[in-house]
């Protein structure tokens, strides 16, 4: 049985086919993003503006008496295009490569290789900063290299440890600058105990080979690592670790350090003058180095003491010996036993490749059986104590390499393992008072730790 359709749900519904189709993406995104902005807009208002703003400017549009406010509609396609604009420009992807210099790369060889724009680089070779840094490199330098099909957008290359090469491609050509790459400086203390050597305790309390040298270093005046250390000797130091974007990069300075050696306590003490220049002192006040060091080389092993009856080995008769010899491999560095002038460079008989040196106090030192000199070090040049003046051979008269070393006081030969050396100056008078309020707190803290007596490192709290 057929019912007569009511003429009502025609003057309610609509022909589906009637309507203007429209995207559901559209759609959707609109009532998505739509609703929630205009709840935000009105909240927005609302929340800007106070009870007695409301009640007398909102814009309300009232139907009747007694009635609810009408609140206009809002155009979808309005608030598609507000909602478009809101919505931030995608950030471009780029490739990225690395360039590792190795032996008889040069810059233009990498790019061709890598297939990239050989006229940014062009005109990035013209940058002052790009210069200087193109011409130092060397095997080990990393450049990085942003680009888009070849087309350079960026390069960086680190220039040292707080330091870097930035070059960014912007609307009118290439533009470099250096960049800081901050690091952080973090205390460490250690403890350690000498069983067999220097070495072997460092090796136990975790200290590396860099910061075990400068300990050594410093007490080079005082103590033969060689020949004076004794078993049960002790040690604290305490020093820096470099820290770079969370993660540890290296040793750095000693800040204090104390060596108990048979009995008898030496301590030092950083500080820093207004020239950057940086010295050890005692507690004191006074220098913890020499006007001279007893041995200007790292040697194995004493091959030969100051001996005035001794038989030369290859002569084979009684002939003084008026230095010390030091066995050390071929090419060891001979450093500058203190600070002087040289007065004579070249080939002196049996001593071979040689160099004195003249220093205050009428004292002369003389490096005899070298396997050649620095070269820029000449007759009349002036030296620093540690300075390398050349390096270990065995010309001259010598069976073997080693460093054949001579002290001499007004002219006459001194034993360098015995002889009085003379001080360094204490630390200046201008300096004293800001040495002094430094090294209290330090010297507390060197206590502190000393205190737990813990063969171990640990971390100071900063």
């Amino acid at each position: 049985m057929n019912r007569p359709v009511s003429p009502l749900l025609h003057d309610y519904k609509q022909s589906v086919s009637g309507r203007p189709k429209k995207s559901k993406a559209l759609q959707w995104f609109a009532v998505g993003l739509g609703i929630p902005l205009v709840v935000v807009a009105l909240l927005s208002t609302l929340n800007k503006t106070t009870p007695q703003e409301s009640r007398s400017s909102a814009p309300v549009m009232m139907s009747a008496a007694n009635e609810p406010p009408v609140i206009p509609l809002v155009d979808p396609a309005a608030l598609l295009k507000q909602a478009e604009a809101l919505i931030p420009e995608p950030i471009p992807v780029f490739d990225k490569l690395v360039l590792n210099i190795t032996s008889g790369d040069t810059m233009e060889m990498l790019f061709r290789k890598n297939n990239l724009n050989l006229g940014h680089l062009m005109s990035i070779a013209e940058l002052d900063e790009a210069k200087q840094r193109f011409r130092r490199i060397k095997p080990g330098d990393v450049f990085e290299v942003t680009h888009d099909g070849g087309e350079v957008i960026s390069l960086y290359s680190e220039l040292d440890l707080t330091s870097a090469l930035k070059i960014e491609k912007q609307e009118s050509g290439f533009a470099a600058r250096i960049i800081d790459r901050p690091i952080e400086i973090r205390k460490r203390m250690a403890f350690g105990v000498i069983d067999t050597s220097l070495f072997e305790s460092a090796a136990t309390a975790g200290l590396s080979d860099k910061v075990i040298m400068n300990v050594a270093g410093i007490f080079a005046w005082d103590v033969d690592f060689v020949l004076d250390i004794r078993h049960g000797d002790n040690y604290y130091v305490q020093y820096e670790e470099v820290w770079q974007d969370g993660e540890y990069v290296s040793d750095g300075e000693i800040i204090a350090a104390e060596f108990n050696n048979n009995g008898r306590t030496i301590q030092a003490i950083r500080f820093v003058d207004d020239n950057e220049r940086s010295e050890y002192f005692t507690p004191a006040g006074d220098s913890v180095r020499k006007a001279f060091i007893r041995a200007p080389v790292d040697f194995t092993r004493i091959s030969s003491n100051f001996n005035p009856r001794r038989r030369h080995p290859i002569l084979n008769r009684i002939r003084a010996h008026r230095g010390v010899d030091y066995a050390a491999p071929r090419g060891t560095p001979i450093k500058a036993s203190g600070d002087g002038k040289v007065i004579f460079r070249g080939t002196k008989s049996g001593y071979g490749k040689t160099v004195i040196l003249q220093h205050g106090g009428n004292i002369t030192t003389l490096y005899a059986h070298m396997s050649s000199y620095l070269l820029k070090v000449g007759i009349g040049t002036r030296v620093r104590q540690g300075q390398t003046i050349g390096f270990v051979g065995k010309t001259g008269l010598a069976t073997a390499n080693h460093l054949h070393y001579e002290y001499r006081l007004n002219g006459v030969h001194r034993n360098p393992r015995t002889v009085d050396l003379p001080d360094a100056r204490p630390i200046d008078e201008r300096y004293r008072e800001k040495f002094m309020a430094t090294a209290e707190p330090i010297l507390k803290e060197l206590e502190q730790f000393k205190s737990t007596q813990t063969p171990s490192v640990a971390y100071l709290s900063q």
